[in-house]
Parts: C-alpha cells; sequence; structure tokens
C-alpha cells in the first residue's frame, strides 16, 4: 500500500518511487494527508539520492496534475518565458507584449521576489492601480483579448508545489536541481503552454552562480518540459552585473517604457528581449527561424506596437489607461535619491550583483521577511557595466531611499560590490539549450 512513508524510505535506500507513487505524493501535499515532517523529509531525500531523467518528468507531471490544468481554445499558439531570477532583470515586461503584438498569447503566470532577485509581479504592482490577482474568467478575457495577460498563480493551480516550496526554504534543500525543475515546470505547465522558453542565468548574480551548474539545470528543465509534453528551449545568459541599468521595482518599470516608447536605449534588455523572443517564435512556428522571428520582435520594440499592447494589458488590469504618456509622473519616486561615490579610479572589473541585489532588497525594495509590504520607488538607477573607466568620488550609481540613513548604509554596501580590474569577456547569451 502507498503511503508516504514507504515513498520516502524507498528514496533513502536509492530506489526511485514509481509514477504513481509520486502522483499519490503531490496529491497529498496538496490535500494535507502528507505531513509537514514527510514534506521535509521527502525534499532532503531527493537532494541527497536524486531522480533520474524519467523520476523528474513524473514528479513534474504529478505536481502539475495535482490542481486546475488550464486549457485555451485561442487563434495562436500559446507560449509564455520563464526567468530563473536575477538583478535588474525586467525581460518579461517587455518580452510578453512584444510576443503578443507577434500573434502568439501569452497567459504569463508570475511570480514575487525571492532572496536577491526581483519579481515580476511586485515590479507591476509598482504601477497604481494595477492588478495582479484575476479571477480565471478575466484572466481568460484580457488574454483573448489583448493577446497578454501577467498574474499571480491562483491556489489551484500545482497546489503541490506550494506546499513543498514552503518546505525547501527551510530545510535547506532549495538547491535540488530536481527540485526546482519540478517547481518552476509544474506551475508553467499546469497553465497550458505550448512552447516554453527558459532564461537561466548563470553568474554573480544567479541562484546558481557557476556554468556547471547553470548548464545542469538548463538540460533538466528542457528535458523535462519535454518529456511532459511542452516544446521548450533555453538560453544560459550572464548575471554577472545587472541586466538593467536600473534595479528596483519601479525603476525597472521606467527602463522597460523607456524602451518601449524609444525614449531611451537600453541594450542589454533590448538584446535578450530579442534573443528570447526570437527561440520562441520559432519553436512554435510562428516564425520560420530564429532569426526571422528575432527581426519580428525588434520590429514590434521598435515601432512602438509593443509599447501599446502594454499599455492597453495594464489598463485591462486596473492600471491608469494614460500609463505609456506619463508614467514619469504616475510612477511613484523615492524622497531621497544620493550618488554613491566610486571609492577607486580606475576600470570596473567586476560587480558582485547579489551584493547589488542584496542592497535593493535592504532598502526596502524586496522582503526580508514573507510579510514584509516592499517601498516600489526605492532602488539603483544609472548603474555602470563592467568596463566603464570611472575617476574616485565619481558616481557608481544613484541610490533612491526613504530615507539619509538607508541611503548611507546601501552606498557603503555598494562600494564593496564594485571591484577595479580588467574585465572577463562575457558574452550576454553564453550557450543554447534545447
Amino acid at each position: 500500500m502507498t503511503s508516504a512513508r514507504s515513498i520516502i524510505a524507498a528514496l533513502r535506500d536509492g530506489a526511485e518511487p514509481s509514477p504513481a507513487d509520486l502522483r499519490w505524493f503531490a496529491a497529498g501535499l496538496a490535500s494535507g494527508e502528507v505531513s509537514e515532517a514527510q514534506a521535509g523529509a521527502f525534499a532532503m531525500a531527493v537532494l541527497l539520492r536524486g531522480l533520474t531523467e524519467a523520476g523528474r518528468v513524473a514528479l513534474t507531471e504529478a505536481m502539475r496534475d495535482s490542481g486546475r490544468i488550464l486549457r485555451w481554445d485561442l487563434p495562436g499558439p500559446v507560449v509564455d518565458k520563464h526567468s530563473t531570477g536575477g538583478v535588474g532583470d525586467v525581460v518579461s515586461l517587455a518580452l510578453a507584449p512584444a510576443l503578443a503584438d507577434c500573434g502568439v498569447f501569452v497567459p504569463m503566470i508570475s511570480g514575487r521576489g525571492l532572496g536577491h532577485t526581483g519579481g515580476t509581479l511586485d515590479k507591476l504592482e509598482a504601477i497604481p492601480g494595477l492588478r495582479v490577482t484575476l479571477d480565471e474568467a478575466e484572466f481568460r478575457a484580457i488574454t483573448a483579448r489583448e493577446g497578454v495577460a501577467i498574474v499571480a498563480a491562483s491556489r489551484d493551480l500545482a497546489p503541490a508545489d506550494r506546499r513543498l516550496y514552503a518546505v525547501r526554504d527551510v530545510t535547506a534543500t532549495v538547491e535540488s536541481i530536481d527540485l526546482i525543475t519540478a517547481s518552476i515546470l509544474s506551475k508553467k505547465l499546469a497553465a497550458g503552454l505550448e512552447a516554453l522558453v527558459l532564461d537561466v542565468k548563470c553568474g554573480s548574480g544567479a541562484f546558481l552562480p557557476d556554468a556547471a551548474s547553470a548548464r545542469a539545470l538548463a538540460r533538466a528543465l528542457v528535458q523535462t518540459a519535454k518529456g511532459a509534453g511542452c516544446a521548450t528551449v533555453a538560453l544560459i545568459t550572464d548575471m554577472d552585473q545587472p541586466l538593467c541599468t536600473r534595479a528596483g521595482n519601479a525603476l525597472e518599470v521606467v527602463e522597460t517604457l523607456d524602451l518601449l516608447t524609444g525614449r531611451a536605449e537600453s541594450a542589454r534588455l533590448r538584446d535578450l528581449t530579442v534573443a528570447l523572443g526570437g527561440e520562441l517564435l520559432a519553436l512554435c512556428g510562428a516564425a520560420e527561424t530564429v532569426a526571422a522571428g528575432q527581426a519580428r520582435i525588434r520590429d514590434s520594440l521598435a515601432s512602438g506596437r509593443a509599447a501599446e499592447r502594454f499599455g492597453r494589458m495594464v489598463a485591462a488590469q486596473g492600471g491608469p489607461r494614460d500609463l505609456l504618456s506619463r508614467y514619469g509622473d504616475l510612477l511613484p519616486k523615492a524622497p531621497v535619491i544620493l550618488p554613491c561615490p566610486s571609492p577607486f579610479s580606475g576600470v570596473i572589473g567586476a560587480i558582485n550583483t547579489r551584493e547589488v541585489g542584496e542592497t535593493v532588497v535592504h532598502l526596502g525594495g524586496g522582503r526580508l521577511r514573507e510579510s514584509d509590504v516592499l517601498n516600489p520607488a526605492v532602488g539603483l538607477s544609472d548603474l555602470l557595466p563592467v568596463g566603464t573607466a570611472v575617476q574616485a568620488g565619481e558616481p557608481l550609481c544613484m541610490v533612491h531611499a526613504a530615507d539619509e540613513a538607508s541611503a548611507q548604509a546601501a552606498i557603503a554596501r555598494l562600494q564593496k560590490a564594485f571591484r577595479t580590474g580588467t574585465p572577463a569577456a562575457v558574452k550576454l547569451v553564453q550557450d543554447r539549450v534545447i
């Protein structure tokens, strides 16, 4: 007879549970039949013993099937993008409307900030009035009408993952590639996707900073998603420095809207958006080749059509209808803005990007505790990239803070995060996994 105890014991002893056993366990997580202690023991057993590729697929499908699965009847492919998390990574807000403009549908179910990395939902909620919690009927209607909606997961979507995710944080099992894979994909696959592009970050600001771990995760994600029936490709991308010149919720929205409206150029943001979008359009058949897909995304951004689509989505989700023309006035601003002076003269050779993200968190732009209320206005702007020559006293960035004390604390932290030296040659897109 299947039980949580027998499944955990099998894993402990090096055996792999059957797909039926994993379905039972996922259903028990969702219903509460599996206890917190048993969930933690399961997570530790998976971390220590690992799963085969077939086992990862079975666990992912079991967690996907633990709740509701969305089905779509739309006149085009249903697609999405997922990032493993970084600093200044606001690609989703630029890419989703560009994809919709290219004729595909993007029901994007996103998350909040985790650790030192920002969350798409937190960034969107910096826009006054915008709602990310929608009922299913409204979610479906906006996706069908505008081609894109970016929302929080409902409680009946992959509920097994919600239980296991919370347990992993307190049982030191977050780093398990098997559990990371099942967590990410169970929610994405429950959204009823036909194709998915993954942005797996590598570098000092990534959860998996070394290249070997990033490639292992990318391979696991792609193999598992394909095994579960979803066409998927992954790009391994640079997170040895912030993706954008801004970090912080409202500030990153400003950077996105500057790009979409053509008011300012954000080359790394644009280039990664184009790269990921081209892959996804080719993958789902909306473009003949990756290069053709990239050209379509680039044109959508440059023409302003992606901006128009973003504005329509924002209005549909309760945000201001005049956001595109007035975002400089509508988005919140911090009362204290101070320069962070460089402590050295020379070329910026490296940035501890995790420390940059942690600085934003401690300014109030992220959560130190689950109950924390974010300050959407705080963060960093005008971040200098690796390879920039600076003189001592010149600003490395501007700090946007709630008060003078937190600004000074951020400056002290940032001055240790930037280092002088000869920068390593690092490509934005480092590898492709199919």
